[in-house]
C-alpha cells in the first residue's frame, strides 16, 4: 500500500489500556456474532537476521453488520491482516475464524471455495475483462460458484441495478467512466452474496465527486446487512465508517476507533 501522508498518532490512543478497553468494548457487544475473529496471528518472513514479523500477535474482532476501515502507515501491517482476511494468506501462526470457520486450518482447496462464497472482493483497479460486458463481467463470479445458467443473468443484472448501471448492462469497461466500472466491479463482488465485503483502496483511482458516490454505494450496501472491511490510506474515506482500526509496525494498535477520533491525528 502507498502511504500519500504521513500520519502521527496522538500518543494518548496508544496506551495499553486503552488498546485492551477497546478490544472488551468490541468483545463484549451484545446481540451480534462475531464475522471475523484473528486470534493471536503471527505473519513472519524470512529467518533468523531477516525475519520480520508482518503481524505481530494481533487480536481482531469484526462483527456481522460492521462497517469497518483499516489504517495505518506503509509497513504497519494492514496488507497483510487484509490479505488473511481475505483468504489469499495464512497466518504463521494462530487462528482465524470466518463466519465461525477457522480457515487457517482448512486446505488450498476449500480455501478456495471459502473465498468465492464468503467473501466478495472491490480493489483500486477495477480488474474487469475489456472483452465482456458489464453483465458478463458480474456473471463470472457465478460461473466458478456453480450457480445455474437460468439464474446468474437474473442475478447479475440486479447487482448491477443495486450500484445504480442498470441501462449499462451490454457495456464493455472502455464506454464506461471510472466510477461506472468500480461500480461493475462492486456488483461483482456482491453477486455471490458474500458475508463480507472486502475493499482494498476502492477509492484510489477516483476523483472526489466520484469517491463520494462509490462510498455512498458502499454505506447502503452495509445498511442493507452486508459487513464491510475497507483498507484506506484517507482519513476522508475512513471518517464514512463507522470503526477504525490503526495498524503500526505489525500490531494493532487500536482496535476502536470513532470517525471523529481521527481528529487526533496530525498530517504532514
Amino acid at each position: 500500500m502507498n502511504i500519500e501522508k504521513k500520519i502521527n498518532f496522538n500518543s494518548s490512543l496508544l496506551t495499553p489500556k486503552s488498546r485492551t478497553d477497546a478490544i472488551n468494548r468490541v468483545s463484549t457487544t451484545p446481540q451480534k456474532s462475531a464475522i471475523i475473529r484473528i486470534e493471536n496471528v503471527f505473519k513472519i518472513y524470512g529467518s533468523g537476521e531477516t525475519e520480520v514479523k508482518a503481524l505481530n500477535d494481533v487480536n481482531l474482532i469484526i462483527e456481522e453488520g460492521e462497517y469497518c476501515a483499516i489504517m495505518g502507515p506503509s509497513g504497519s501491517g494492514k496488507s497483510t491482516a487484509m490479505n488473511i482476511i481475505g483468504c489469499l494468506d495464512r497466518p504463521t501462526s494462530g487462528h482465524y475464524y470466518l463466519d465461525n470457520v477457522d480457515v487457517a486450518q482448512v486446505d488450498d482447496g476449500a480455501l478456495a471455495h471459502i473465498r468465492n462464497k464468503k467473501l466478495g472482493f472491490v480493489f483500486q483497479q477495477f480488474h474487469l475483462l475489456s472483452q465482456l460486458s458489464a453483465l458478463e463481467n458480474v456473471i463470472l463470479p457465478m460461473v466458478y460458484a456453480g450457480v445455474s445458467n437460468s439464474e446468474r443473468r437474473d442475478r447479475a443484472a440486479d447487482a448491477l441495478r443495486r450500484v445504480g448501471l442498470e441501462n449499462r448492462l451490454n457495456n464493455k469497461p472502455t464506454q464506461l467512466s471510472g466510477g461506472q466500472q468500480q461500480r461493475v466491479a462492486i456488483a461483482r463482488a456482491i453477486v455471490n452474496r458474500p458475508v463480507v465485503l472486502l475493499a482494498d483502496e476502492p477509492t484510489g483511482a477516483l476523483d472526489s465527486r466520484t469517491t463520494q458516490e462509490v462510498l455512498d454505494i458502499f454505506s447502503e450496501l452495509n445498511a442493507s446487512g452486508i459487513t464491510v472491511v475497507m483498507v484506506t490510506h484517507e482519513p476522508e474515506v475512513a471518517r464514512q465508517t463507522q470503526r477504525i482500526v490503526w495498524f503500526r509496525d505489525g500490531q494493532m494498535v487500536h482496535s476502536n476507533m470513532t470517525p471523529s477520533d481521527l481528529n487526533h491525528l496530525t498530517t504532514s
